[in-house]
């Protein structure tokens, strides 16, 4: 252990696990979906976690390139053995200590959810490059897929189900778009019924360009609630 890279040693504990429950619950599903997983991510993780791939922003917990960078690179990890990790992880989470940087909730997905999700990020989670893919849409959908809003939104132009801030297909239509900016930029200014302050970041203001707030206003008026 001790000449291992740092990574390493400190996820070798789990390398164990995964081959435990890869004993006990076999391969799980043979053929999952990255594409599934990366939207159930967004939805189910992304609240949490940055991740590149999925353009998720998140830091309540760890940054899931840079946990698994250094061990992909060092050729220690493949895809395989960070799916198992993930699903280690998920099944048997640590114990909430208030920590949810060294913590994560249980039940958080199980069963094809889960095998799905593992597998997405077998295949992005640390590896140099990643990026969200180009979506149909324009600029504005573009920016709303780079920065992981389908994570915590629904909109179903951009086929995106996230429950942790309001539907926007049901709170933007009849909006300005000034109002859409401001609920963008200056997000606790007003809060949506039965949501609570200071979920969202209050960072999209400096985080994007002037052209690419423009652009992500203008696709948000011209699609939530048209399907």
């Amino acid at each position: 252990m001790q000449n291992l890279p740092t990574p390493i040693r400190l996820l070798a504990p789990l390398v164990a696990l995964v081959a435990t429950v890869v004993a006990i619950s076999g391969c799980g599903t043979t053929n999952p979906d990255i594409a599934r997983g990366r939207v159930l991510f967004e939805t189910k993780c992304g609240v949490c976690h940055a991740l590149a791939q999925a353009g998720t922003t998140a830091t309540i917990g760890p940054n899931l390139d840079e946990a698994f960078a250094a061990a992909r690179e060092a050729g220690g990890f493949d895809a395989a053995t960070i799916e198992g990790i993930v699903k280690a992880q998920v099944d048997n989470p640590r114990p909430s200590n208030g920590n949810p940087a060294a913590s994560m909730p249980a039940n958080t997905a199980e069963g094809e959810d889960l095998d799905d999700i593992a597998a997405y990020l077998g295949k992005y989670a640390g590896v140099p490059g990643a990026a969200p893919p180009e979506v149909e849409g324009g600029p504005g959908a573009q920016v709303f897929a780079n920065n992981g809003c389908g994570g915590c939104h629904t909109l179903a132009a951009a086929n995106s189900g996230g429950t942790t801030g309001p539907d926007l297909d049901e709170v933007l239509p009849g909006q300005s778009e000034a109002e859409i900016e401001e609920s963008i930029v200056d997000p606790n200014a007003k809060i949506a019924q039965g949501y609570p302050a200071n979920v969202m970041p209050e960072t999209f203001k400096e985080k994007l360009q002037p052209e690419e707030l423009k652009a992500l206003v203008e696709y948000l008026a011209e699609n939530a609630g048209k399907e």
